[in-house]
């Protein structure tokens, strides 16, 4: 019983260090996406000042919202 006991620790120890790599690695990728974001919706904004169209904030699409008519990234798929 105590075997099992410290084996079953050892892979409790493994998965949660694996669970902090993953999180650190979610939140790096999570602040590249909302800097890349940022920089999109600057250059949206920038785009839209050029054509002579006054810069407007709330004409810049929401580029986390889903597309109509789909609700999954692989509903274009036959």
């Amino acid at each position: 019983m105590e075997r099992i006991n410290s084996k079953l620790y050892l892979q409790n120890c493994y998965i949660m260090k694996e669970n902090e790599r993953l999180r650190k690695k979610a939140e790096l990728l999570n602040q590249e996406n909302q800097a890349l974001l940022s920089e999109l919706k600057q250059k949206l904004a920038k785009s839209n000042a050029n054509s002579n169209s006054s810069p407007n904030p709330s004409r810049i699409p929401d580029l986390n919202a889903t597309p109509s008519g789909t609700n999954t990234p692989d509903a274009s798929k036959p």
